[in-house]
């Protein structure tokens, strides 16, 4: 039987966190070139370290006399970055720091799978990729993993701001949310480890700063007088960021999904365009896990997507309700292909994904986001559990 009550525990890190910061490069990169090549190819990796980012992958444009401008930029639009994150520490700023770009163009044997002849509609790689929704939160998101990027979102907008100027950019966070009955009903631990601005201030001074706006974002009653607090536990935290940590794009592929409370198949998302399943079939399943629950269909819904480098269709789709569903998990694994077509291209053209949109991804959660009027976040939208209902019945 499946657990009622109990604690479940997930993290989130800030913009600032070193991973992050190669996470948004590589994003950004990937933004440009669509906006220049809305068929653009890009496999985009970041490293970054003290005073140091360094830049590697393929690229490819369908007008390859536009590749030397572009691999021109690049530079810039890494320190454009590093800028808006906020980094200007003496080992680590947007003006001085060394960029190296290696990016390459795309190699042809995996470009040969992708497009081409018949080939056309083909994956940019095997792999599975699972999608994930729950009612516990009106965002049909697992609740530790949304309320946790939610702190640090915050967080961020009171330091980006000016309002809590001692607050630097790298931060990370940790939800122990209580369950009963199966829902979310208050928090046993909150753990936050945040960069300052001065040696002097203790955890005591950091968590004055912090705790209102952590307290401002939970649930109303889910803090106690029972829950434990730990703020930078360790004490001082002012060298943050690539100087604190070398950093990498998609370590943190737990912290882009659902935080542990789903499967995750194991391939990162940021910096690839989205030719690559990796990314933008997750965002289907996700797509669709989603609009099973909205629909009514089941309180909790995974979505699995197999896939085969060079091939169309997907190899297989599985449906997991978790004993919430009102059908059988095989009514929605038939239905799905009647409502979406799952193709590396129809994916792309039913989510709108061959757009810049991104860099926005690249913190806070790929999931759980708000849809966009320009097409950001599209794979949040619940339009298609009207289409789903009918193909059931």
């Amino acid at each position: 039987m499946t657990r009622k009550s109990f604690i479940f525990t997930s993290e989130s890190v800030s913009e600032g966190h070193p991973d992050k910061v190669c996470d948004r490069i590589s994003d950004a990169i990937l933004d440009a070139f669509l906006s220049e090549d809305p068929l653009a190819r890009v496999a985009c990796e970041t490293f970054a370290t003290t005073n140091r980012v360094v830049i590697g992958g393929e690229v490819g444009l369908t007008d390859e006399a536009k590749m030397p401008r572009f691999m021109a930029s690049v530079p810039d639009i890494a320190r454009a970055c590093i800028k808006d994150i906020g980094y200007e520490q003496d080992k680590f700023h947007h003006a001085t720091c060394e960029i190296t770009n290696l990016l390459h163009e795309q190699s042809a044997h995996i470009a040969q799978g992708v497009v081409g002849g018949d080939r056309d509609e083909g994956a940019g790689d095997q792999g599975i990729m699972f999608g994930y929704a729950t009612n516990e939160t009106d965002a049909l998101m697992p609740a530790p993993i949304q309320y946790a990027h939610a702190i640090l979102r915050r967080l961020a907008k009171v330091r980006k701001d000016g309002t809590e100027p001692l607050l630097r950019p790298d931060a990370k966070t940790q939800l122990s949310v209580r369950y009963e009955d199966g829902k979310p009903v208050g928090v046993t631990q909150i753990v936050l480890s945040t960069q300052h601005a001065d040696e002097s201030q203790t955890s005591s001074d950091v968590r004055a700063i912090v705790e209102p706006y952590i307290r401002e974002v939970l649930p109303a009653g889910w803090v106690t007088d029972e829950t434990e607090w730990w703020v930078n536990p360790t004490g001082t935290f002012v060298i943050g960021g690539p100087d604190g940590d070398a950093g990498l794009t998609g370590r943190k592929i737990i912290v882009d999904t659902y935080g542990g409370a789903a499967p995750h198949g194991g391939g990162a998302f940021s910096g690839k365009d989205p030719t690559k399943v990796d990314r933008s079939a997750a965002y289907a399943a996700r797509y669709l896990a989603k609009n099973v629950v909205a629909a009514g269909m089941a309180e909790r819904c995974t979505i699995q997507l197999s896939y085969a480098i060079g091939v169309a269709r997907p190899l297989s789709i599985y449906a997991d309700l978790h004993g919430t569903g009102l059908l059988d998990p095989s009514q929605i694994e038939r239905a799905i292909p009647k409502v979406m077509d799952l193709t590396p291209r129809g994916i792309r053209t039913h989510l709108e994904l061959n757009k810049p949109i991104y860099a926005r991804t690249a913190a806070y959660g790929h999931f759980g986001r708000a849809p966009e009027a320009d097409g950001g976040f599209s794979w949040e939208r619940t339009d298609l559990a009207g289409a789903l209902q009918k193909a059931i019945i």
